[in-house]
């Protein structure tokens, strides 16, 4: 074979060039070990591993977003609320009903009280009394909520002061008075108190961006609050309209509705008609304040919200009844007022219960 070239070559320390080829058994080359014919998956790229951790990076981000803002927001409520419970006269919390429980879990009867004291007269059609009652009725359990109108001029006995119209009870004893006559009346025991100024409420609802009622028919004011600037156009003024339908309200024309106690197209309505309309107005408010849209401005004027209040509540019992209202079914949400006969006593007219 000398001289001859061998059929094959010997490298020493090393191997025979060229590409190594992988060693392949019964599995075909499968990762996981398994035959062809076995069950297993061959496992994920890790382009779709990172897809999924990018989902969830952005899930916890808005979580994390979406709690600083509720803070941010209850921060600026919480300021706000201490000044309302600054507001609130000395010595009206003797006359409510401490409750038991939680507002989440116990029921409680709130006293809602309009009252103007502040602003121009322009707007006005009554001051120095309570310019609308109501009570809030929240029963956290069965998922309901009721709201008790009771018309101003209802004729009902003030403790110490004898008979006279029910919302002179706030101008002879503030709330703490107001609060024992309704108490009196419906022989409810009332555990918190909000009176609402008139004059700054119409601030809020603008800061909230306005609300949304629901209008049943249509209503045409007596000539109240004329918008114009000169007496020439006012003298041509015939009162506030506002179509049947569902309608948006800014502040002041929210206020304006709430107020209205003639409709020149139907004789027919009284003082009493007139509380429907302020529950509208309460209940739109309150739908904006507690969805989404509140949501979202609240760390900008969660403060204002509760600028004309003056109130018991603290800021987590606020919070708690917007999230008892909010959960309350709309086929659980009764509404309710009280009536009476109209009747003319020393020259007033009131309503006899």
């Amino acid at each position: 074979m000398a001289g001859k070239e061998k059929p094959y070559k010997v490298y020493r320390g090393g191997r025979a060039k060229g590409p190594i080829r992988p060693h392949r058994d019964s599995t075909d080359g499968r990762r996981d070990g398994k035959a062809k014919d076995g069950a297993a998956k061959v496992a994920k790229p890790r382009r779709r591993r990172r897809w999924v951790r990018g989902i969830v990076l952005f899930v916890v981000l808005v979580l994390l977003l979406g709690l600083v803002w509720a803070l941010l927001g209850y921060l600026a409520v919480r300021s706000g609320v201490k000044e309302a419970n600054e507001r609130l006269p000395e010595g009206t919390e003797r006359a409510l009903t401490p409750p038991n429980g939680s507002m989440l879990t116990t029921s409680r009867t709130i006293l809602v009280l309009g009252a103007d004291r502040g602003g121009g007269s322009e707007d006005r059609q009554g001051a120095g009394r309570s310019d609308s009652i109501m009570l809030i009725r929240t029963d956290p359990d069965e998922h309901r909520i009721s709201y008790l109108s009771i018309p101003r001029d209802l004729r009902v006995e003030i403790p110490s002061r004898g008979a006279d119209k029910v919302n002179a009870a706030f101008a002879y004893g503030g709330p703490g008075l107001a609060v024992d006559t309704v108490e009196s009346l419906t022989g409810l025991e009332v555990n918190h108190v909000i009176v609402v100024d008139f004059a700054t409420f119409q601030e809020v609802i603008d800061a909230v961006g306005g609300i949304t009622i629901s209008n049943p028919k249509p209503v045409l004011s007596n000539p109240f609050g004329c918008p114009f600037a000169t007496a020439e156009r006012c003298a041509g003024f015939d009162g506030w309209r506002f179509k049947q339908g569902e309608i948006e309200l800014d502040g002041r024309r929210a206020l304006i509705y709430a107020r209205i106690r003639e409709n020149q197209l139907d004789p027919g309505e009284s003082d009493l008609t007139r509380g429907e309309r302020q529950q509208r107005v309460v209940q739109g408010l309150m739908n904006k304040i507690t969805g989404l849209d509140g949501y979202l401005r609240m760390p900008m004027v969660g403060d204002e919200i509760v600028r004309p209040l003056a109130t018991d509540l603290s800021t987590n019992e606020l919070l708690a009844f917007a999230w008892v209202r909010r959960r309350a079914a709309a086929d659980k949400t009764l509404r309710c007022r009280l009536g009476g006969t109209p009747d003319t006593v020393s020259g007033a007219s009131v309503i006899q219960s």
